[in-house]
């Protein structure tokens, strides 16, 4: 490499692949040294069954987190790919169309807003070897069994780590092995697995100003979440999607119980929205009763689509479907048979909770929701890796508040609270 012209101290060449587009995937990226082209830091991996943009898009991300490793805020960097798709969306000449690759868009961005990006280039693919070649090294390692290590060698995967007591199904993990499946468990909600090894994504109105530490110079919209209440399938722990079940007596009761606190101050709502699906429009309606205001049906609140899936238990989608479970939990783009992938329930849910805060500036919205888009919305309003999602977890009927302030980022105020359950 010829050292640079521009006015970066860093260069980072980033590439992905996907043997069969989709198929068995993995990326690699490189740090140099602007001025005379020194390899600093390489970082590949081997991330299962997914796309080539997919495998490029998580390229990029490990080559910003590695320039913010070596040189911390405000580092300059020039970025230089041969995906012309990844190099256009990141400079913002082309559109994003694909909602699968918005959160990966919107992880990179939130990296490269760290940083001094000073160009995104498109090269030749020849020009890019040395990440292709990490990339190879990476899916070729994975093919034997192995974790790839830096400087290109390989080592024997290491078994999954003991997972604490409650944590989500196949959350730890070695660093650079795809996710394992998770143990035979069933499911409270659509949630409870949630995305596995899915991006990142930050709510793309949040400013990158202001902190939880100082007073807000404005007054908050207020984004109460409420998770709805029993169904028989969330007694049985199975997949609840789209399915459409009613509340039991007990699911009735803990939606009046909510509806009680949210009739007082400080938790009045100023609007009810709600998900269209029968479990959440009877939480909802419980509060409608005791607060006298209308309920709003926002369509893309609602769960996700489990499609065959629906109405199983983990155990019996692990027995009948294996190899489409094992390829759902390693990819967010991939979808369950007949269903929704995770990643589409993120964009849909996001574009869902900015509209909310847009509309109804400066109010108080109760959300009556389910497991998947609440965990999205604390995940988004912390903007918070995808791993974040396997440390929560949301009983029945709870309640969580999210704070937008137009000054500074989101801020959780409450999370999971059951104090009226109690």
């Amino acid at each position: 490499m010829t050292p640079s012209s521009s006015s970066a101290s860093y260069v980072v060449e980033a590439d992905g692949g996907s043997r069969g587009n989709p198929g068995p995937a993995g990326y690699g990226a490189v740090v140099k040294d602007a001025s005379d082209g020194q390899v600093l830091a390489e970082a590949a991996e081997a991330i299962g069954v997914t796309t080539n943009n997919v495998a490029e898009y998580r390229g990029l991300i490990a080559g910003l987190r590695a320039v913010l490793g070596l040189a911390g805020e405000g580092a300059s960097v020039a970025v230089r790919m041969d995906s012309k798709l990844v190099v256009e969306q990141m400079a913002g000449r082309w559109k994003i169309k694909n909602e699968g690759l918005r959160p990966l868009a919107l992880e990179a961005q939130g990296l490269a807003r760290r940083l001094r990006v000073t160009e995104w280039t498109w090269i030749p693919r020849e020009r890019n070897q040395h990440a292709d070649r990490l990339a190879n090294e990476a899916m070729d390692a994975a093919a034997k069994g192995l974790t790839w290590k830096a400087g290109g060698s390989a080592e024997p995967a290491a078994p999954p780590l003991a997972e604490p007591a409650g944590a989500a199904p196949g959350l730890a993990r070695p660093s650079g092995a795809a996710p394992s499946a998770p143990q035979q468990t069933d499911l409270l909600d659509a949630g409870d697995i949630a995305e596995l090894s899915a991006p990142a994504a930050s709510v793309a109105a949040a400013q990158q100003r202001g902190t939880g530490w100082r007073p807000p110079t404005r007054v908050a919209t207020s984004l109460l979440l409420l998770r709805h209440g029993e169904t028989p399938l969330s007694v049985e722990r199975r997949f609840s999607g789209l399915g459409d079940p009613e509340l039991t007596a007990n699911g009735l009761a803990q939606a009046a119980a909510a509806a009680e606190r949210l009739s007082k101050e400080p938790y009045r709502p100023d609007v009810i929205v709600t998900s269209p699906l029968r479990r959440a429009r009877q939480t909802a309606e419980e509060v409608a009763r005791r607060t006298g205001l209308p309920v709003e049906v926002v369509e893309d609140l609602r769960e996700t689509d489990f499609g065959a899936w629906e109405g199983h238990t983990f155990t019996e989608v692990r027995r009948r479907w294996p190899a489409e479970l094992d390829t759902w939990l390693a990819d967010p783009d991939v979808a369950p048979p007949g269903g929704e992938s995770f990643a589409a329930a993120a964009g849909r849910v996001q574009a869902a909770g900015e509209r909310l805060v847009e509309q109804y500036e400066g109010r108080t919205v109760l959300a009556v929701s389910h497991v998947t888009p609440i965990k999205l919305l604390l995940r988004f309003a912390l903007m918070a890796p995808p791993q974040s999602l396997y440390r929560m977890h949301l009983d029945l009927a709870c309640l969580s508040l999210i704070e937008y302030y137009a000054d500074g980022p989101a801020v959780v105020k409450s999370f999971n609270d059951t104090a009226h359950l109690r």
